[in-house]
């Protein structure tokens, strides 16, 4: 079996076959005990800005539309929304050479957000964390800049949940949704929090979403840069105070 990475084929033995599992992604990787892809750090910095999926794809289209093919954004991209919006038949999985189209004109991506849902069965979750590490790996490849996306559930996930991420690097995280908002969930999310901080020793977090929760201020006083970006909702309140 020779892996390839032209449009996501496999050459074997037997004509025909073709790779829908995308293991041309995973060309040179290494695996973590878990057999989860290691997906290096290629961010040199943190963001000026967070966008999401759907924004990066509006943008780009607006730029296609008026011919300007070379556009550059200062924006990283990020998947902290609904998976139908970005992990369907047509989504980033598998229309990847698309996807890869768009992300070339901003300044870099945060890991794909595939869900992780504490009533998921395990080898859901797994696979979905996989499958984080695998397409940030092939975008690191490609030339993109690439922070680490983190997702947790109930502590049985922390197995495996923090896998084929560097430690003591730039990391980011989603508030925005449930956890930690809802006060039901909000210990499950700081637990998960506070063993990410001891497995991965990162010296920045990225966060999508609120920050006014007294466990960022608990990690702030160990030294540990919090860097909040506004959700795309808390966008729109700002915007629409600011018309008033």
């Amino acid at each position: 079996l020779k892996i390839t990475e032209n449009c996501g084929t496999i050459k074997t033995s037997r004509a025909g076959l073709k790779d829908v599992w995308n293991a041309f992604m995973l060309d040179g990787v290494e695996f973590t005990s878990n057999d989860i892809p290691i997906c290096p750090t290629t961010a040199k910095h943190p963001p000026s800005d967070i966008i999401t999926w759907d924004n990066a794809k509006a943008i780009y289209k607006k730029h296609r539309i008026n011919k300007e093919l070379d556009f550059k954004s200062d924006a990283f991209v990020c998947w902290y929304m609904d998976d139908y919006k970005f992990d369907s038949p047509r989504g980033i999985w598998h229309d990847y050479n698309f996807a890869l189209k768009v992300l070339r004109h901003f300044a870099g991506v945060i890991t794909p957000d595939f869900s992780t849902y504490q009533d998921f069965p395990e080898p859901i979750k797994v696979y979905n964390t996989y499958r984080m590490r695998a397409f940030g790996y092939w975008l690191g490849k490609n030339g993109i800049a690439v922070i680490n996306n983190v997702r947790w559930g109930t502590s049985e996930t922390y197995r495996y949940c923090f896998d084929g991420i560097e430690q003591n690097s730039i990391i980011a995280i989603g508030t925005v949704g449930g956890s930690p908002r809802k006060y039901e969930d909000r210990v499950r999310f700081e637990s998960g929090l506070n063993e990410l901080v001891k497995i991965l020793n990162p010296h920045t977090i990225v966060v999508y979403g609120s920050v006014n929760y007294s466990c960022f201020e608990k990690l702030k006083a160990q030294g540990i840069n919090i860097l909040p970006f506004s959700g795309q909702m808390a966008k729109a309140f700002e915007r629409r105070k600011q018309d008033v």
